[in-house]
């Protein structure tokens, strides 16, 4: 089979056996599988040397023996395993079922909207509550569909204005173009009490994003770095509102951990609620009941062999390019 590789920074189309089944993961036949651009370039640009992908779609092919929640011939959506390739394993916990009914190429964007939702769940919001998301690329714009599926009070901003028209596009009302907007729409919906979170989902380093996200939340209120941002800010406002920040890691408890990702462990559903694999089952489950607009982000589908110009495509044409996908099979 072909699988896409990172050798010491060189992008590889190697030709590798298929995995073997063990009695914790499973065999999957890949369909679509996403390309997570800003991870993939930096594991190219620092001359890693590893498999490619992280989030795709697939039919089961082979269950070993622990797996109880899929089935072969089974679609399912998986996050974490190395996906760009024709055939990949994934551990139990990476993987959950999806209706038949769902667009694969939808479904291919699961694990890169399990990190949007994981955002969100460090935000711990409540029925009602307000949220600006900050930074519409593809994991902005998956955060606030999934905020507003959520019946939370969504404003979201980004300077792009493809960006935001795009967003407009899927049902979100409340979309700024600036930091003023933002401001004026954020003091409407809340009588001017301010937001309960900001989402920053933007990847820069030339602005100071929490400050301008200390502004906008209410006092005590709470801002999650989801992106690449600068971490400077301005002590007296955090001051000023007792304010919280911190930073979602990935899609969830487990992630990074040997025994829950590579030998199966799962945490106890009554003391870790939403762990990886149920952030991932609760985004098929949105995806399913038809609440999420995600064709209007897929913006170019690519065999596996120009995945590079993929890669050159995302690098030249940013405000054009959402989310990217690699198709396999005919």
């Amino acid at each position: 089979m072909k699988a896409a590789k990172s050798a010491g920074g060189r992008l590889e189309i190697a030709d590798i056996p298929v995995p073997e089944t063990t009695d914790s993961s499973v065999l999957v036949e890949t369909e679509y599988s996403a390309v997570s651009t800003g991870t993939e370039l930096m594991v190219l640009r620092k001359g890693i040397s590893a498999f490619l992908g992280y989030s795709a779609t697939g039919i089961v092919k082979e269950v070993g023996r622990d797996v109880d929640h899929v089935r072969v011939g089974d679609r399912i959506v998986c996050y974490g395993a190395r996906t760009h390739a024709d055939y990949f394993l994934a551990n139990r916990n990476h993987i959950a079922p999806l209706a038949g009914h769902v667009d694969p190429q939808e479904a291919a964007l699961s694990g890169i909207a399990t990190i949007a939702m994981q955002g969100l769940r460090q935000a711990d919001l409540r029925f009602g509550e307000t949220v600006v998301v900050l930074g519409l690329g593809i994991v902005g714009q998956l955060a606030a569909q999934i905020a507003n599926a959520a019946a939370y009070r969504v404003v979201a901003m980004d300077l792009m204005e493809t960006r935001c028209a795009m967003l407009e596009k899927a049902g979100i009302a409340n979309v700024c173009r600036s930091p003023e907007q933002v401001a004026e729409r954020v003091g409407e919906l809340t009588r001017g009490f301010g937001a309960d979170c900001v989402l920053i989902c933007a990847n820069t380093k030339e602005h100071r994003l929490i400050d301008l996200a200390l502004e906008w939340i209410r006092d005590k209120g709470k801002i999650v770095i989801v992106g690449d941002t600068n971490t400077e800010f301005d002590r007296n406002k955090l001051f000023a509102k007792e304010a919280h920040i911190t930073i979602s890691r990935a899609g969830g408890p487990g992630r990074y951990d040997k025994a829950y990702e590579e030998e199966g462990r799962d945490y106890p559903y009554g003391y870790v609620r939403w762990t990886l694999q149920r952030n991932l089952e609760e985004f098929a489950r949105l995806l399913a009941s038809g609440r999420l607009r995600l064709k209007p982000l897929i913006t170019g589908v690519y065999p596996l062999e120009r995945l590079a110009e993929a890669y050159e495509r995302a690098g030249e044409a940013p405000a054009e390019t959402m989310g990217t996908l690699i198709r396999f099979g005919d």
